[in-house]
């Protein structure tokens, strides 16, 4: 399930592109398939040896354009071990909302990202995480969890302060959101309700198959109710300062 939309976010056989947060690796590994020099950066060892793993199977099972490369990086958001201009591209999603210091952890995707290149960033949509809270102190409240809920201005003010240029933004995700409200009304962890197990059923059956029914129901959706909210910004390229 990809949140980032690479109509919106091409991608080029041969650019150097970050996955900063990359969890499971599911950007990581598309990016993979188009031909992409990734770099998938997490702090989770478990998580990284996980798609390390993967890398190794996807290039062996000749998933992967000839001369694409993948590598995991173990690093901090707040201090990202790369020089500066260092990718063309960089996906961060659904990482800000965990991180107290989300303002240096911007800086620090802006610091590495190459002039003219695109950053796409996704968090929780404010309404459909704000009834998630309301509806239980479980979803929020552990240990590395979410600890801000984000209004869309709020994190494009806070992007663009970076010295980031807005280019577009999207919702998406749309089935997605009364899932997780279900799960926070009868418990996080209750995995075994009916109707949650019946709908987990309906979204798994969705992204494998991708039928035409619900793929027009989520278009409708994700302006109303879309789990994520995307942001794609570019850095600006270096204007050389005529000679006085």
């Amino acid at each position: 399930m990809l949140t980032v939309d690479f109509d919106r976010f091409p991608v080029e056989p041969g650019e150097r592109i970050l996955d900063m947060g990359c969890g499971g690796g599911r950007h990581a590994f598309a990016l993979y398939r188009q031909g992409a020099d990734v770099v998938a950066l997490d702090m989770d060892e478990k998580e990284l040896k996980d798609v390390a793993d993967m890398f190794e199977a996807m290039a062996a099972e000749g998933e992967v354009p000839a001369g694409a490369t993948a590598t995991t990086v173990r690093g901090n958001a707040y201090s990202l071990p790369f020089e500066d201009n260092s990718f063309d591209k960089i996906i961060a999603a659904e990482v800000m909302e965990h991180l107290p210091e989300d303002t240096l952890a911007m800086a620090e995707l802006t610091r590495v990202l190459k002039p003219g290149g695109i950053i796409a960033v996704s968090v929780p949509r404010w309404l459909p995480e704000k009834v998630c809270w309301a509806l239980s102190d479980d979803y929020h409240e552990v240990e590395g969890g979410h600890v801000r809920i984000y209004r869309g201005d709020l994190l494009k003010d806070r992007l663009t302060r970076t010295g980031l240029e807005l280019i577009g933004d999207h919702h998406a995700h749309g089935l997605h959101a009364p899932y997780w409200w279900l799960k926070c009304a009868v418990g996080v962890d209750n995995d075994s309700n009916p109707l949650v197990k019946a709908y987990h059923r309906i979204l798994v059956w969705d992204m494998m198959s991708a039928p035409k029914l619900t793929r027009i129901a989520e278009r409708s959706l994700n302006p109303i109710i879309g789990k994520s909210y995307v942001v794609y910004l570019r850095k600006p390229l270096v204007r050389e300062h005529a000679a006085a």
